[in-house]
C-alpha cells in the first residue's frame, strides 16, 4: 500500500513537472515570437520613419487565453516573466486585427501562428501597421467592393492579376513595363464598367493594401522570395469564394514591390488623399490607351482571357442561384431582425456574398452588442448601412440562449425576443426602454 501511494505521488510530481515544462516552453516560444517581430520592425524603421513595434495580443480562439508583450490598465493581464497573460472577455471578438482594449491599441493575432518565420513576421507587421495607421495619417476604411463579385468585375481583376504575375516573372525591364501597362489598363477598364469602383477600391487599398505591402517588406524575404510569395498568394487568392474585401492584399504589395526597383521610399509619399492607380501610372511612367474597350479586347488572349471568361460565366449562373436562395431565406420568408446599438463584429473577408442592394451575406460572423453575443456559422444578411443583421427565425430557447439554423444568440439581461404574429418575423425588445415609455 505504501509503495503504491509512493508511486502515485511520484506520478503526480512527474505530471506537474511535465506541465510546468510545457508552460515554460510555451512562454519561451511566445517570447521568441515577440522578439523576432521587434527585431524586424527595428530593422525597417526607415520604411515609415518610425518603429512599428507595439502592443501585441496572441489569442487562442478555443480558450480565449491571451498572451501579450505589454501590460494592460485593468489588471486582466498578469505578468509571467517578460510576458503577460489572461483571458479575453467574451464581448471582444477574436480576429487578426487592430483593437482598442484594456487601455491600449493592440495588434491582435489568432493562434496558432504561421510555422514559417517570414509568414509570421508578415502577419504581425501587417497588423502592427494598422495600430500605427492613425499616427501615420491614415484612416481605417471599412468598404466593400461588391462589383468584384460580379462577372465583369472578377474578369478584369483576374486579368490584372495575371498581368502582374507576368511582370513578376520577367527580368526584362521593357517586358515588365508592358505587363504593368496592361495590368493597369485592365484596371482602368474595370473602373469604366463600374461607376465609383475607382473610389471604393482605392479606399480598401489604402487600408489593407498598404498594410500588406508593409508586412511583406518587413517579413525578411529577399526579392526572389518576395516574387515567389506574391505569385503563390495570387494563385491561392483566386480560389476564394469572393474578392470584394480581399483583393487589396494582392494588388498594392506587388505594385509597391516593383516600384521599389526605381523609387525606394515611395510609400512615404502616400496620404489618405492619394489615388493609388493614378500614382502608379505616373510613377511607372505608363501611358494608358484612350480606347480602353478596344485595347482590353486585344490583350485578353495574352493573359488566359478566354478561359477566365468561361469560368466566370459559369460562376455567375451559380451565384445568381445562391443569391435567390439567400433573398428568400433572409428577406421574403419570415426572419429574425437584430438592430445594432453598439456593435462590434469579426468575420472572414474571403467568403462574403453581396446580395444586390439588400446587403451582404456573411457565412461566418460574430457580433457583440449591448443585447448580447451572436455567433453565426451558416449565413446572416448584413444591411447595406451596417445598422442591423438578419438571420433565420429561432428554433430553440433555453433561458438566455436562443438558437436557430446555424446560429446562437447569448442574450443579455433586459432583452427578450418577440414575434410579430402578422409577418411571422422576430425581433429584439429592450425591457428597460419599454418600462420607461409606459
Amino acid at each position: 500500500m505504501i509503495k503504491k501511494n509512493y508511486l502515485t505521488i511520484l506520478f503526480l510530481i512527474f505530471i506537474q513537472l511535465s506541465f510546468g515544462q510545457e508552460i515554460s516552453s510555451f512562454n519561451d516560444s511566445i517570447s521568441a515570437n515577440f522578439n523576432e517581430i521587434k527585431i524586424a520592425a527595428d530593422k525597417h524603421k526607415q520604411l515609415w520613419g518610425k518603429d512599428l513595434y507595439g502592443p501585441v495580443l496572441f489569442v487562442n480562439p478555443d480558450t480565449r487565453q491571451i498572451v501579450a508583450n505589454f501590460s494592460g490598465s485593468t489588471g486582466v493581464l498578469k505578468q509571467n516573466g517578460n510576458i503577460y497573460s489572461g483571458i479575453l472577455p467574451a464581448e471582444i471578438n477574436i480576429a487578426n486585427t487592430a483593437v482598442n482594449w484594456d487601455g491600449r491599441h493592440w495588434a491582435m493575432i489568432t493562434l496558432p501562428l504561421p510555422v514559417n518565420k517570414q509568414d509570421r513576421i508578415n502577419l504581425l507587421a501587417h497588423e502592427l501597421f494598422h495600430v500605427s495607421q492613425p499616427l501615420l495619417g491614415f484612416q481605417l476604411f471599412n468598404v466593400e467592393n461588391n462589383h468584384l463579385n460580379q462577372k465583369n468585375g472578377r474578369i478584369y481583376l483576374r486579368l490584372e492579376l495575371e498581368a502582374l504575375k507576368k511582370a513578376l516573372q520577367t527580368h526584362n525591364k521593357t517586358e515588365r513595363k508592358t505587363h504593368l501597362t496592361n495590368a493597369l489598363t485592365f484596371r482602368k477598364y474595370r473602373y469604366l464598367l463600374y461607376s465609383g469602383a475607382d473610389i471604393t477600391e482605392n479606399l480598401l487599398e489604402l487600408n489593407e493594401g498598404i498594410a500588406e505591402y508593409t508586412g511583406s517588406i518587413i517579413s525578411g524575404r529577399d526579392r526572389m522570395q518576395l516574387s515567389e510569395h506574391f505569385i503563390k498568394n495570387i494563385n491561392s487568392f483566386l480560389s476564394n469564394p469572393t474578392f470584394v474585401r480581399s483583393f487589396a492584399y494582392q494588388t498594392i504589395p506587388i505594385y509597391g514591390y516593383l516600384l521599389d526597383n526605381t523609387k525606394k521610399g515611395w510609400n512615404r509619399e502616400i496620404t489618405i488623399k492619394t489615388n493609388l492607380t493614378d500614382y502608379f501610372i505616373k510613377a511607372f511612367d505608363i501611358t494608358i490607351s484612350n480606347d480602353l474597350r478596344k485595347t482590353t479586347a486585344l490583350l485578353l488572349n495574352q493573359y488566359n482571357g478566354k478561359a477566365i471568361i468561361s469560368e466566370e460565366e459559369a460562376r455567375e449562373k451559380e451565384t445568381q442561384k445562391m443569391i435567390a436562395e439567400y433573398k428568400s431565406k433572409f428577406i421574403t420568408q419570415p426572419h429574425f431582425e437584430l438592430v445594432f446599438e453598439k456593435m462590434n463584429v469579426s468575420f472572414d473577408p474571403r467568403n462574403i456574398i453581396p446580395i444586390e442592394d439588400k446587403g451582404t451575406v456573411y457565412p461566418n460572423i460574430r457580433v457583440t452588442d449591448k443585447w448580447g453575443i451572436l455567433t453565426v456559422k451558416n449565413g446572416a444578411l448584413m444591411s447595406p448601412k451596417w445598422d442591423r443583421i438578419f438571420i433565420t427565425n429561432p428554433l430553440k430557447t433555453e433561458n438566455k440562449i436562443i438558437s436557430g439554423e446555424g446560429w446562437v444568440l447569448e442574450l443579455n439581461d433586459g432583452y427578450s425576443v418577440i414575434k410579430d404574429d402578422v409577418t411571422g418575423n422576430y425581433k429584439l425588445t429592450d425591457k428597460k426602454i419599454e418600462k420607461k415609455t409606459r
